[in-house]
């Protein structure tokens, strides 16, 4: 059982020689992953890996339908909603071992439908999965859920372009961008990057990420989408989603009182 105390500081896992930090209070996300004393995520208050949820990416101009009823979201990323309530949110601790830990938080203003959320983190010497749940209360609503995650460009402090982490992966299709930075509905052969773009991979999400010599790490999900964004310098981010950008509108996903939404991903790494 937690107490108040558990709600505000940091929860450290660790297995093997993997070493895991969650924030809480901070939308849950992870604020480290370190292998062998190696950080692998950027860090900083807005870094890490934050769950996004219960949307993922752009919603257009912050506006949904559900049925008859057209919400209108907080626009935090104008002229768009961006990436959910989760982030910006404090969860609860729900129970936490050694190695493992699970966290929820009340769906609640200004998301317009009551609910739950749960995230559960589960790490082993060798990987980490992530696990987002979401239900509701009462009425039917469309949901997404996936994470961001931020991984290092270079580790421990390196510049030279020869240690840049390289990433790998095959989607079958990528979702055509438009000048408002939402799908524009066409599915396109993937084009070369650097990308702010989403990609399908109906068998689900499979991608590589190698530094040279150093470390390889492998992102699975059972989702069928992920947008890769690699325009920074600090870092690289593959975030599997349950719907591409502006999919409350697009693709919705209904979640029901008998039909939650859940997503499962896992990063596995080895040594090179």
């Amino acid at each position: 059982m937690s107490t108040d105390t558990d709600q505000k500081r940091e929860i450290r896992l660790a297995a093997g020689d993997a070493e895991l930090t969650i924030h809480p209070t901070n939308g849950c996300r992870v604020g480290s992953l370190r292998v062998g004393g190696t950080e692998l995520l950027r860090q900083g208050d807005r870094y890490g890996c934050f769950p996004m949820v219960p949307w993922a990416g752009r919603i257009g101009l912050g506006r949904f339908r559900n049925g008859g009823e057209t919400h209108q979201l907080p626009l935090n990323s104008p002229p768009h909603a961006i990436h959910g309530t989760g982030r910006d949110t404090s969860w609860r601790t729900a129970r936490k071992g050694a190695s493992e830990a699970a966290f929820t938080y009340e769906l609640a203003d200004p998301w317009p439908y009551t609910g739950r959320v749960t995230q559960l983190f589960e790490l082993t010497g060798d990987s980490l999965t992530l696990t987002l749940g979401v239900e509701t209360y009462d009425d039917s609503f469309p949901a997404q859920a996936g994470w961001h995650p931020w991984f290092l460009r270079h580790l421990d402090g390196s510049t030279a372009d020869e240690d840049a982490v390289r990433l790998d992966f095959s989607p079958e299709w990528q979702e055509e961008r438009g000048d408002d930075h939402l799908p524009t509905g066409r599915r396109v052969e993937p084009r070369p990057g650097p990308w702010d773009d989403c990609f399908g991979m109906p068998d689900g999400v499979d991608a590589t990420l190698t530094w040279p010599g150093r470390l390889e790490l492998k992102v699975t999900s059972t989702a069928e989408w992920a947008v890769v964004y690699d325009e920074q310098a600090e870092a690289v981010c593959v975030e599997p989603q349950t719907g591409p950008p502006n999919g409350l509108n697009t693709a919705p996903r209904l979640v029901t009182p008998i039909d939650p939404l859940e997503i499962r991903a896992t990063w596995s790494w080895r040594r090179l």
